[in-house]
């Protein structure tokens, strides 16, 4: 799997991972969607638990805002990158945070570049 970012607003994953699964086999894409069982905490949008994906094409990332705009929550989709390549110690991702359709914020993450996956907030920021 690719180690990218993705989340829901604490308390409700559970629901939201059912949902992404009902969706993907309806239309026919082959998801498999795993709970990290930890929660990453923001200063200024709350807390998100995280969630990775086997597929991170456009139709997956489009059902990621369907979700959120069913349940009413936050979503963090993560994935991009910077344009430069250069290398660092620690690895880096920047995710946007989504409400419904709408991005409401952006997040640049860290994580060790070897060992246990843990994403730490680096810098946030409203827009």
């Amino acid at each position: 799997m690719k180690e990218h970012v993705y989340g829901t607003e604490k308390g409700n994953i559970e629901n939201v991972i059912l949902w992404l699964n009902e969706q993907a086999e309806s239309v026919g894409l082959k998801l498999n969607i795993k709970s990290e069982d930890y929660v990453l905490t923001t200063q200024n949008f709350g807390e998100f638990e995280i969630f990775s994906l086997s597929d991170d094409s456009l139709p997956v990332r489009k059902l990621l805002s369907k979700a959120g705009k069913r349940f009413g929550v936050k979503m963090i989709e993560g994935g991009y990158k910077e344009k430069a390549r250069i290398i660092r110690r620690r690895k880096s991702d920047y995710a946007k945070v989504l409400k419904g359709d709408k991005v409401i914020g952006h997040l640049e993450l860290e994580s060790a570049r070897f060992g246990k996956l843990k994403w730490e907030i680096k810098a946030e920021e409203r827009r």
